[in-house]
């Protein structure tokens, strides 16, 4: 729908809009957030709650869990919002914050049998128009780069294979763990992914940085103002960002109408995005 749709600088929009059609799908690479961006972020009118939330409502997760991540949600949450906090003390808090839930989760019986159940429920829904997408930038083979800091990144790839969209053209770094034969995660991967420092992920010696070197037209799709960082690790030309405000809040709204090319209002779907792929592309609709 139009009125879901709100480009604060049409000109600027268009400008750099001829320049990706001028590159074509040669020069663009995509960089996207999962969780409320390529998902939905409500179904049937309920907030989607997140993989964990499931997990120990579930009882996946040992009993006392919830009450110790809730103790870490009220220790650093505040240091997550509050503007007056510098960013390199907030990017210490929230390693400390991560490294510690995920130490929690694997002490609370993680596994991946579990994990495979929630997706499998079908709780998360991706927005309408995510299949095509995936198909269309599969076809053209365009790179999908999907930060994701969610607690249980092992849930992402698992749920691409579930819609058979698990392309070769999708490449997802996120947080995860190692497991045992038993499926049960036993430690921490590297890195610690959290919401300000995604774009400070090294890729290098990842076999996605030649792929990306010379595709330096880059679609940037988020929830929040911290997936705008997304692009920090690439050495880009061009960029048109496209934020997702899934939630009515209109001093956010004037933030993301001037931090992003594009804002897509009411939790809505891909509609446009694949529109303006089909135009960058010179495809027929």
């Amino acid at each position: 729908m139009k009125e879901n749709i709100i480009i604060s600088n049409l000109k600027g929009f268009e400008r750099k809009k001829q320049i990706f059609k001028s590159g074509g799908s040669e020069k663009i690479h995509i960089v996207s957030d999962f969780d409320r961006t390529l998902t939905k972020a409500f179904v049937n009118g309920r907030k989607v709650r997140a993989i964990i939330t499931q997990l120990y409502e579930g009882n996946a997760l040992t009993q006392d869990y919830r009450e110790r991540a809730q103790a870490l949600q009220e220790k650093y949450y505040p240091i997550e919002v509050n503007p007056d906090i510098p960013l390199e003390k907030k990017k210490k808090a929230m390693e400390e914050w991560w490294r510690t839930h995920k130490k929690l989760l694997i002490k609370s019986g993680l596994n991946l049998k579990d994990i495979q159940e929630v997706v499998d429920k079908g709780y998360l829904e991706f927005r309408e128009g995510v299949l095509e997408f995936l198909d269309l930038i599969n076809k053209k083979q365009i790179p999908l780069v999907i930060f994701s800091s969610s607690g249980i990144g092992e849930a992402i790839p698992l749920y691409f294979k579930k819609i058979n969209r698990l392309y070769e053209n999708i490449h997802i770094i996120s947080n995860s763990m190692n497991y045992n034969e038993e499926g049960n995660a036993v430690s921490i991967r590297e890195p610690i992914i959290h919401v300000f420092n995604k774009g400070e992920i090294s890729l290098k010696g990842l076999p996605i940085m030649k792929e990306l070197k010379d595709k330096k037209n880059v679609l940037l799709f988020g929830d929040s103002l911290g997936d705008l960082q997304m692009t920090e690790g690439f050495d880009y030309e061009n960029i048109i960002r496209i934020g997702f405000l899934n939630y009515e809040d209109d001093e956010k709204l004037e933030d993301y109408k001037d931090k992003y090319d594009v804002v897509i209002l009411n939790d809505g779907n891909m509609n446009f995005i694949n529109s303006l792929l089909k135009e960058v592309l010179a495809l027929n609709s």
